[in-house]
């Protein structure tokens, strides 16, 4: 969103589910407990997508920045794991949304909508990736997209918009892939 701003960039936000992209996983290590969290960011896209249709792209960017903050920067995940229902309210009306939009949060309809964002993030990106994904140049011949960056702190003025114009350029000329692990504990300070 750094360089959204420095840049004036207008930003279409998708939606991709990683409870959707892993409903299938059975590997050891998707646990109860990580498909909960994954079923709790669910319920915040079907309040996205809710969102989506009742207002606009600008009320979308601005829940995800209160979820988002809310769950990494403020580290309220137990507070979101012991009451899903409680911390989305508390969220939505935080941010200044009708909590009326609560109720999407259990409603499958949405379901469908995400399921097909999920289908084209993955058609864009490949279907061995999680989030983000961003894509470049979006219907243009000059269109890529990448999965990434997956960094352990965000970059902020300068360097975010040369993070950016680094991996546009990569996204746009046709690098497959390139991959490290990570290097750091996140840190979304």
């Amino acid at each position: 969103m750094d360089v959204q701003q420095q840049r004036s960039y207008e930003v279409a936000w998708r939606f991709i589910s990683l409870w959707i992209l892993n409903e299938k996983n059975t590997a050891e290590w998707y646990t109860p407990e990580y498909r909960a969290g994954h079923f709790l960011g669910h319920k915040g896209l079907r309040i996205a997508d809710a969102i989506r249709q009742a207002e606009d792209n600008d009320a979308v960017a601005r829940w995800y920045a209160e979820i988002g903050g809310a769950l990494h920067v403020d580290q309220r995940r137990d507070e979101a794991r012991s009451d899903h229902e409680a911390f989305l309210e508390a969220i939505l009306d935080g941010a200044g949304f009708s909590v009326g939009y609560l109720a999407a949060a259990d409603d499958e309809s949405h379901d469908d909508y995400l399921r097909a964002e999920t289908e084209l993030a993955l058609s864009r990106a490949g279907d061995d990736v999680g989030t983000p994904i961003l894509t470049f140049r979006p219907g243009t011949e000059a269109e890529g997209s990448f999965f990434g960056p997956v960094i352990p702190k965000a970059p902020k003025g300068r360097e975010a918009v040369e993070l950016w114009d680094a991996v546009e350029k990569l996204a746009t000329s046709g690098v497959a892939e390139l991959k490290r692990s990570m290097r750091g504990t996140p840190d979304y300070t």
